[in-house]
């Protein structure tokens, strides 16, 4: 009886665990809550206002710099927190694409899909995007660069709301359901209405104003944005507070 009531809390404490780091992750619907808390919910009006305050670099892509002090940490221990962080957060090992201790740089390439679904008039896009997230470690700082140049398009040709009144085949709800789920390999041809773009951000709104897809690049803007915000607010945690809040060398 008092193993099995053991082995009950050892899995209540591995559930717990694992419900903390997986919080550390950030899914579409989360950074959608935290969008709206700090821009809004009318994405055009919002992008409208983002557009005063953002500048794209030589490349013309989004890219967001802060410098985050660390005031009597050294570089290894910064390193270790966010070694730790990193590899938390990020399940897919394939993420980290750079992992340099003596260097002191991490870079993360890590997609998050779903970040706007628009349905217009003739078609209908699912947005993600795969930001390049890089950590450089000094003593006593980190400097958080996050870089984003193209949004990633599922596009389902003739699903917009226009397309529903001329087509009603069972072939277009198979259509929408097979590609709003957001898993259909690149390249894959079964369906010739479907099929993958990207959209280089430097090229639509609010950086163009008269944009076709100005709804749809609206809300990927200010998503886009928040994510960047939320990134460097957590790297910020990291480095100050660790995951779990106890990481220190009392112990």
């Amino acid at each position: 009886m008092k193993i099995k009531l053991l082995s009950i809390i050892a899995a209540m404490l591995l559930f717990c665990g694992a419900q903390t780091v997986e919080a550390q992750v950030m899914k579409a619907a989360d950074l959608e809550n935290y969008a709206k808390e700090r821009y809004g919910d009318k994405w055009l009006d919002a992008a409208a206002n983002l557009a005063s305050t953002l500048t794209l670099d030589k490349n013309e892509s989004l890219t967001y710099q802060q410098i985050i002090e660390a005031p009597g940490k050294s570089k290894q221990q910064l390193y270790v927190a966010l070694n730790y962080w990193v590899t938390a957060t990020f399940k897919d090992k394939q993420a980290i694409t750079l992992n340099d201790k003596e260097a002191g740089c991490i870079i993360i390439s890590s997609t998050i899909d779903g970040i706007a679904d628009h349905t217009g008039t003739l078609n209908r896009y699912v947005v993600s995007i795969t930001p390049i997230i890089r950590l450089d470690i000094k003593e006593g700082r980190v400097r958080v660069t996050y870089t984003v140049q193209n949004y990633d398009i599922l596009k389902a040709q003739d699903a917009g709301w226009l397309g529903g009144l001329l087509d009603n085949s069972d072939n277009r709800q198979d259509n929408q359901n097979v590609y709003s789920d957001g898993k259909r390999m690149k390249e894959d041809k079964t369906d010739r209405r479907l099929y993958d773009e990207q959209w280089e951000i430097a090229k639509h709104y609010p950086f163009v104003l008269k944009d076709a897809q100005k709804r749809t690049c609206s809300k990927a803007l200010v998503m886009t944005h928040a994510y960047s915000n939320a990134i460097i607010d957590k790297v910020e945690e990291a480095i100050k507070n660790g995951i779990v809040g106890n990481e220190d060398d009392d112990w």
